[in-house]
Order: C-alpha cells, then structure tokens, then sequence
C-alpha cells in the first residue's frame, strides 16, 4: 500500500511527527511486514507512506485500529489536499 499525504506548510513539521508515530504504530502490528515514510525532497510538504501487510485480514484489522482512526478523524486541519491511497499487489 502506498499513501501520498500533502500538508499545509504551517503544519508540516507537526504532521511529520505524527506520521512518524504512526508508522512507528504500525511496525508494532504482527501483520505488519513493512512500514516507511518518506518526504518528498522536491516539496517538503509531500509524505508518501509505503507499507507491505502480511495479507488482507492483517490490513483490515489495521484499518480498525485507534491510533489511525484517529489520524484520520484529526488529519484534516493539517493536509492541503486529500489523502490519496493506492492499494496495489507486488509483480515483480
């Protein structure tokens, strides 16, 4: 699953933060086999968060999970546009 988050400038250090506790979340997770983040080095305000789950049931029981409901019930006041979610499959 790749994730691309665009923050407001003024928000940008504080969303870091948070998305690195979230990822430092998900990597607690059993099912969680991978989970980076990254920032954009051509604009800052881009984050893309890049996780690989064990299987579907693992990344559904993620999804249900306080810590990113949370995230996502607050995130709106920080982002300059809508998250944007891409769940994809390995090919090579």
């Amino acid at each position: 699953m790749t994730v691309i988050i665009k923050s407001k400038s003024e928000y940008r250090e504080e969303l870091k933060a948070i998305l690195v506790d979230l990822t430092k979340n998900s990597k607690k997770e059993a099912t969680c086999l991978q989970s980076d983040l990254h920032q954009n080095i051509e604009d800052p305000n881009v984050f893309i968060l890049h996780e690989v789950w064990k299987n579907k049931e693992g990344l559904d029981l993620h999804n249900k999970q306080s810590y990113l409901l949370k995230f996502i019930q607050t995130s709106e006041l920080f982002l300059e546009e809508k998250i944007t979610v891409f769940t994809t499959s390995r090919i090579g």
